[in-house]
């Protein structure tokens, strides 16, 4: 895959100028953020580098068969002693998305920041954002690449996940020939597709079944049926003994339902606080909808989180969404 551009180039060079990084990617990170992030730290290890992985929270349970996954640190339980010069934000579509991490920048930072969000606003020192990348794993590949440096079976495992994932089992429309051809070379050292995509995208746990359960339960529709919800609250998750990671999907199944072009999940986190997501089936752009309120994301694939009850929160996004379509 031929790798050009003076923003792979920038990027590279500020790698291999600078030392002792600080490695951070998005609030409650999924697969990709996941995987880019022991991606980059994969990459500065064989670069002979000094660097710290970092997340505002715990990583998802399912992600620990990855190449030190274990390395990446909880600022929830473990904060850390200083403060870094040199960031890497990968996967974060805007800054306040790094969340507490923030607070361990210096004072005179230097960011790369490294994503594939169209949303994103160039918030680094310097910028690889390629909105057409299906995932920002895909850019990593090509980032390795443009280093020198040759992937082998671990970090290859890391990229296909982060691929995998955000294509959702490349079957979404961010599916490209070029992310194909990425995904076929990293299978060419030994990893295992079968067995990621079955433990990813099949396998559920009790929790996880007991709240989408709940969730579909409480199942909305417009009159037109061309926008559905679900809305889980605390008291969901407390009777289903869920956590964060097990939402995710869940927005899907409103989405899936024929006829609707815009499935969304409110995840009420306080009384005066509300997280959406949303997908569509492409007449409505959801990154636009999401960013009216604060948010962002892709096309087909966005979010925000909305200061205000939980009744006001559907009201208002549901009425953005009719006004969209």
């Amino acid at each position: 895959m031929q790798i050009s551009g003076s923003e792979f180039q920038s990027a590279v060079d500020y790698i291999k100028e600078h030392d002792d990084f600080l490695i951070v990617s998005h609030v409650q990170p999924d697969g990709d953020a996941v995987s880019s992030t022991l991606a980059v730290g994969w990459l500065l290890s064989c670069l002979g580098k000094k660097y710290t992985m970092v997340n505002e929270g715990p990583i998802p349970r399912r992600m620990s068969y990855l190449w030190n996954a274990d390395q990446i640190v909880d600022l929830s339980s473990t904060p850390l002693e200083r403060t870094y010069k040199f960031v890497i934000c990968v996967d974060c579509a805007d800054f306040k998305r790094v969340g507490r991490t923030k607070e361990y920048f210096a004072e005179d930072a230097v960011l790369l920041n490294i994503d594939h969000h169209p949303t994103n606003d160039a918030y680094g020192s310097i910028n690889l954002i390629i909105p057409h990348a299906a995932a920002t794993a895909e850019i990593l590949f090509d980032l390795i690449a443009c280093a020198g440096v040759e992937l082998d079976k671990e970090s290859a495992t890391a990229l296909y996940t982060g691929m995998l994932t955000d294509t959702g089992g490349f079957r979404y429309s961010n599916t490209s020939p070029k992310v194909m051809a990425a995904a076929s070379k990293l299978l060419e050292f030994g990893i295992d597709g079968p067995w990621i995509s079955e433990h990813l995208l099949e396998q559920m746990t009790y929790p996880q079944m007991r709240i989408l359960s709940i969730a579909l339960n409480k199942l909305q529709l417009t009159e037109d049926g061309k926008i559905a919800w679900v809305i889980i609250t605390d008291e969901d998750m407390r009777e289903a003994g869920a956590i964060h990671e097990d939402l995710e999907g869940i927005v899907n199944y409103p989405r899936n339902i024929t006829g609707v072009e815009v499935g969304m999940l409110f995840k009420v986190i306080h009384d005066q606080a509300v997280k959406v997501s949303m997908r569509s089936a492409g007449k409505v752009d959801v990154a636009d909808v999401a960013q009216s309120f604060g948010g962002g994301g892709h096309v087909r694939a966005a979010g925000a989180r909305l200061e205000t009850t939980p009744d006001e929160a559907v009201t208002a996004v549901v009425e953005r969404v009719k006004q969209a379509l």
